[in-house]
């Protein structure tokens, strides 16, 4: 992996291991602060509606600023959110950390996504967007265990200390590795803000987005409330999770190559299999949850499935969005953010509504569903609209 590459991956990776770390931390989180389990995963929906609705803004006030420039400047308030997570002393404190953290989430991500593509042939941008993908999916299989880890042993502020300390370093290999110019695209082009905004009133880039929001938010409605189905219904101890959400990361990785590979040969083809068998293992969830070896199975798959939807819909924006990719992608990652807010309500309101932990599976299963719905709409839309156009 280019060494620039690897940089921004390891950016996104701190990024991810931020994002994703409140989901192992839930009971102790909830316990230290004196707030409800569903609560507490709200501290998940705070970050992401920070990322959806500020992250696109950020986007387009910074299309001229270069791009070293950009992402080392991005990463400052992330630091210093993390750092405030560190001395919260009651749950608004830990919330108001959490959406200053997560203002440099869309762009950074976008403009990594972007650097990838720019960097790479046509027939190979699938695979370099899996690269840049699998910093979140590091941040499952060594983020996430290694933070609750942290969490369980030193308290959950020594996991943040920790993301501070790896920022910080993400933040030294980019200052001494990155070239200072890099190829700028559409940004550094007159009129690069008026563009950025027409290519978001595509309606079949608009399918995709919403895709992405409801195709995610299956993803976390369960995974925001996999450590609690593991303890609670599947009767893992606390060391055994930590073990299987390693597991659950290392099915991530492979998934998010496997996504990649996928949509190098054909993007919808690769979002419509992808999607269609995260319905299916999130209902095998549902169903061998209450086996404890068949559920570490599950969760495997689930990892793998379920995390090889990123690298296959930031594709199809880019696909969607060629003369105009950065707002696209950036709000494909509000996209994916405001999946996880969703998700992480979804899996609260089926707590909240008496249904039990076991629930939560089919829940995330009717979202992954109704996503694929949508994506097969709008795959027959856009193929009907350009037989129309080859007629005329």
């Amino acid at each position: 992996m280019p060494i620039t590459l690897f940089a921004l991956m390891l950016g996104v990776f701190c990024l991810g291991t931020a994002e994703i770390i409140i989901s192992g931390l839930l009971p102790f989180v909830a316990s230290d602060l004196s707030v409800s389990l569903p609560d507490a995963g709200l501290l998940v929906t705070g970050y992401a509606l920070g990322v959806t609705i500020i992250g696109p803004f950020v986007t387009l006030l910074t299309t001229r600023v270069p791009r070293k420039t950009l992402v080392l400047g991005l990463m400052v308030p992330f630091i210093i959110g993390n750092i405030w997570a560190v001395f919260a002393s009651d749950y608004q404190m830990l919330m108001a950390a959490r959406i200053l953290t997560s203002i440099s989430h869309g762009t950074f991500v976008a403009v990594a996504f972007s650097l990838a593509v720019t960097l790479s042939p046509p027939n190979k941008q699938g695979s370099a967007m899996a690269k840049i993908a699998l910093g979140f999916n590091l941040a499952n299989a060594l983020g996430g265990p290694l933070g609750t880890f942290i969490g369980q042993n030193l308290g959950w502020r020594a996991t943040f200390i920790a993301i501070v300390v790896i920022a910080v370093i993400s933040v030294a290999l980019i200052a001494l590795f990155m070239p200072a110019k890099l190829p700028e695209a559409e940004q550094s082009k007159p009129g690069a803000m008026r563009r950025e905004v027409k290519a978001l009133t595509n309606p079949t880039l608009v399918f995709a987005i919403i895709t992405t929001v409801l195709a995610q938010g299956a993803v976390f409605t369960a995974s925001t409330y996999i450590v609690p189905l593991l303890m609670d219904v599947s009767h893992f101890g606390p060391s055994a999770v930590s073990a299987l959400l390693v597991v659950f990361g290392i099915g991530a990785i492979m998934g998010n190559f496997a996504g990649g590979r996928l949509a190098d040969k054909h993007v919808m083809r690769g979002v419509t299999t992808v999607l269609g068998s995260l319905v299916i293992v999130l209902v095998v969830f549902w169903m061998t949850s209450i086996v404890p070896v068949l559920s570490a199975i599950t969760l495997f798959l689930f990892g793998a499935i379920g995390f090889s939807i990123i690298p296959s819909l930031q594709a199809r924006i880019q696909s969607l969005a060629v003369a105009a990719p950065t707002l696209a992608l950036s709000v494909n990652v509000s996209a994916f953010n405001l999946g996880n807010g969703l998700g992480a309500w979804m899996g609260g309101t089926v707590l909240d509504l008496g249904f039990g932990i076991r629930a939560v599976p089919l829940a995330a299963a009717a979202l992954a569903a109704t996503s694929l719905v949508i994506t097969l709409f709008a795959w027959h839309f856009s193929r009907q609209k350009m037989t129309q156009a080859l007629e005329s």
